[in-house]
């Protein structure tokens, strides 16, 4: 069984072996829905294994992250989503920097469900012809898993600098960028987008202030990135900042929203990203209300906006609860 109880929630585990399990966290960590990520050591025909013993190659194990998380909030489908945008699928031997066995990248299914999402996942990869070899990724089923001691877990939040340097000289950034922001890749979103909607997300342009689709939206209801439906922003947190632009005092998941220091046009400022589609989506500005005093400043090319009544149709519903509030108000 792969269902796992706590308050309540019905959990799942999910475990992606994609070579230095340093790398493999930051990437799920601190999403909606998501647990905990833990690095460990699976696969092998050794009990309790040591980084040391791993790294002799002689245990079997192999370095991996196991995600413990909701699926309600997050399914699995989009952890899959994210694990091949992690590694090297091609690469047999290793991954980047890191040779050997214990370094391979393997999908540790806990279902017969996880397994056949697993296998759609791949062939749909496959079927891209993304890269010039074949998809060799593994698809096994779930071992005893142990956690890797206490100095290896959440490697980027304890070791930050070191984690950067290795994750630059490791190559792995190059190879995705490489890989997944192909000009055929950016030709496609091109296709998929206005001519404005493509200058924000992908230039870091700014529409024009008072003639966007949301400065002056106020109906109940959830802001959406336009690319991946990701829920980011809610009309609760939204307030008139008398800039023509939509503004929201929070995100409506933080976790959902990528903050990057941005020195362009001579001056210092914070940019905002939706963290998983990567698009551009304004900046972030310390005047907006009480007690945070934070300002999201969004560009509504960015956006789309699904009322509160159109919630359910988009997959939506747990967000309704968020609007019961009101109802009690108007009574």
């Amino acid at each position: 069984m792969n269902e796992l109880q706590q308050a309540g929630q019905r959990l799942e585990r999910a475990t992606f072996a994609g070579g230095c399990f340093w790398c493999m966290v930051k990437p799920f960590d601190e999403l909606p829905g998501i647990i905990s990520v833990v690095s460990g050591y699976t696969g092998g025909h050794t009990g309790n294994p040591t980084y040391a013993e791993v790294g002799t190659e002689t245990t079997g194990h192999i370095e991996a992250v196991q995600i413990t998380f909701d699926p309600e909030r997050f399914p699995y489908r989009r952890l899959l989503d994210i694990y091949w945008q992690l590694i090297d699928p091609t690469d047999r031997g290793g991954q980047f920097m890191d040779r050997g066995h214990s370094y391979r990248t393997a999908i540790f299914v806990h279902s017969e469900e996880q397994r056949a999402a697993a296998e759609a996942s791949k062939a749909a990869l496959q079927s891209e012809k993304r890269f010039k070899g074949p998809v060799v990724t593994e698809i096994l089923q779930a071992a005893p898993f142990y956690p890797a001691e206490a100095e290896h877990q959440d490697y980027y939040k304890t070791h930050p600098l070191d984690y950067k340097l290795y994750l630059k000289s490791s190559g792995r950034d190059d190879f995705l960028e490489r890989h997944w922001q192909r000009g055929e890749d950016r030709e496609r979103l091109r296709d998929r987008l206005t001519a404005l909607q493509y200058e924000v997300i992908r230039n870091k342009g700014t529409e024009p202030a008072y003639d966007n689709a949301y400065w002056d939206e106020y109906r109940e209801g959830i802001y959406i990135d336009v690319l991946n439906g990701d829920p980011l922003f809610s009309s609760l947190d939204k307030f008139d900042s008398g800039t023509g632009w939509p503004s929201f005092a929070a995100p409506l998941e933080p976790g959902l929203i990528r903050r990057e220091a941005d020195l362009s046009g001579g001056a210092a400022r914070t940019v905002l990203r939706s963290r998983l589609s990567g698009a551009y989506l304004g900046q972030l500005l310390y005047d907006g209300p009480e007690p945070g005093k934070l300002h999201y400043r969004v560009n509504s090319a960015a956006l789309r906006f699904v009322p509160r009544e159109e919630l359910a149709a988009h997959g939506l519903e747990r967000y309704l609860e968020l609007f019961a509030s009101g109802d009690k108000d108007r009574k």
